[in-house]
């Protein structure tokens, strides 16, 4: 009796142990197009500009290994480094006017009317729309024969430099991208507000609690890693910022509004400095990357620690 019973327990451990087989085996085949897919799409792309990024290569003759001269090149472009300043504040600045503001303006619209969801669409509206179009927009408003010069023109006001004087352009491009993208946030956060229980809010109001300290104590910390992710999506969305700049002031004046994206894709592939322009691109990825990670790993520790 002993020995059938050790057979058959021998037996479903083998049958246990096809079964987990099968699984493996389908679910490593349901996976297979996807990771197929990803390898294709991003993971040989991302490898050959990495390769390419350590070569003197024109896009037309046979890439030369050239070791970290890209790289070196790169920290010592004067350029580059004027354009890395843009694009950090533009970056910077950005992000905390998009946030901020898309959160103030989730948190006045929060409750389910007609008017609420009408100035939402407002907000997000711009989104829509190509930021090309957009650029072109506001240059159109903007420019010098713009539609705000020629009103004030009327009143014998001379015309302002928005787009034509070095700190105006700068001011008017970060304002731009905030009025463009702020929407966007403004849904996320209007999405995650509907998932705070309304009877935690009627509780606080119950104890006395004001509607702003119901915001700061309750709303917001409850919809924090929905403002985390929103946040590092604007941040890496900003540091790549691209068409609105060549629609709106073409990196000028002087090189004042450039951003690095705007650098790689307009002065180093245009020259033919197809090698350098990669390694700016791959440098432009692992920042992007960092930040990305800084952001949330900033995020997780302060959640660590108010749940501590």
């Amino acid at each position: 009796m002993v020995e059938l019973a050790k057979l058959n327990a021998g037996l479903n451990d083998r049958s246990r142990r096809q079964a987990r087989l099968r699984e493996s085996a389908v679910s490593l085949g349901m996976m297979g197009p996807a990771v197929l897919l990803y390898t294709v799409m991003t993971v040989v792309p991302v490898g050959v500009a990495v390769y390419l990024s350590f070569t003197d290569w024109d896009g037309f003759s046979t890439a030369s290994f050239t070791g970290l001269d890209n790289y070196k090149h790169l920290f010592d472009d004067p350029s580059s480094s004027d354009a890395w300043y843009v694009t950090a504040l533009i970056a910077a600045v950005g992000t905390v006017l998009m946030v901020g503001l898309g959160l103030v303006y989730a948190l006045a619209l929060k409750g389910r009317s007609r008017s609420n969801s009408f100035f939402r669409a407002v907000a997000y509206f711009p989104h829509v729309i190509s930021a090309l179009i957009l650029g072109y927009l506001w240059a159109a408003i903007l420019g010098t024969n713009g539609a705000i010069n020629n009103t004030l023109a009327k009143f014998g006001i001379e015309p302002v430099g928005f787009l034509f004087d070095e700190q105006f352009a700068l001011i008017s491009l970060i304002a731009v991208i905030v009025w463009a993208g702020f929407g966007f946030n403004v849904v996320l956060f209007v999405a995650a507000l509907q998932t705070v229980p309304a009877e935690l809010l009627e509780a606080a109001a119950i104890d006395g609690a004001s509607k702003r300290q119901i915001n700061l104590r309750i709303v917001i910390p409850m919809i924090s890693p929905v403002v985390t992710v929103a946040t590092v999506l604007n941040l890496v969305g900003l540091i790549r910022a691209y068409d609105i700049v060549v629609s709106l002031t073409g990196g000028g004046p002087a090189g004042s509004t450039q951003t690095f994206t705007y650098l790689i894709l307009a002065r180093s592939f245009e020259g033919t400095k197809v090698g350098y322009a990669t390694a700016q691109a791959v440098f432009l990825m692992v920042v992007s990357a960092v930040l990305a990670l800084l952001v949330t790993a900033l995020r997780n520790r302060q959640d660590q620690a108010a749940t501590s």
